[in-house]
């Protein structure tokens, strides 16, 4: 749960948070702790799913939308996003190995590594990227369009980081620590 901020109880809850609780939970089965808390602002709660639904139409695939998610997290040191996105991830279809080289912006995909890297330098500096820095993600075979997208999920990635950064959110998943590997990569 959280100290920082409630981590609202489903059974509990009314409203427009209860509605998107119940959306959340028909589709993952469950709802994780990050919702929960999401759901003290119906506006944050539904801006971060209308973010995702909005990424998950665009050109990028489920599992690269795991890979930014896992390389924006580990550049925001965000543990829950770690632990939540390693475990969606796997169903993806990542490999450990590959899981913990996404953390770190790197891939045996050249084209994934690019995007990867751009992802954490966008994190990093805050959109502030060089004219070098812009075209290595173009020659890696990006378009301008998908330049965008990946700064929308660093954006969607971002926001989740942050709150879970303030709410001191619960980790409700196999626990992943920034910063710690166990596959040399």
């Amino acid at each position: 749960m959280s100290t920082r901020i409630e981590t609202l109880n489903p059974e509990t809850t009314t409203g427009t948070s209860k509605e998107l609780f119940d959306a959340v939970n028909k589709k993952l089965g469950f709802i994780p702790n990050l919702i929960k808390v999401f759901g003290n602002s119906p506006a944050t709660l539904k801006a971060y799913l209308s973010l995702g639904e909005i990424a998950g139409s665009g050109n990028f695939n489920a599992k690269f939308r795991e890979q930014l998610a896992l390389a924006v997290a580990e550049e925001n040191s965000c543990d829950y996003c770690l632990s939540a996105h390693t475990t969606v991830g796997k169903m993806s279809g990542l490999t450990t190995e590959q899981t913990e080289q996404n953390r770190q912006g790197l891939s045996d995909d050249a084209k994934v590594a690019a995007g990867l890297q751009f992802a954490q330098l966008v994190t990093k500096n805050r959109g502030v990227v060089s004219n070098e820095e812009l075209q290595t993600v173009k020659d890696a075979g990006y378009s301008d369009g998908d330049v965008l997208e990946i700064v929308l999920n660093v954006v969607s990635n971002t926001l989740t980081n942050y709150v879970n950064h303030i709410a001191q959110t619960e980790v409700d998943f196999p626990k992943v620590e920034a910063g710690k590997f166990s596959v040399t990569a």
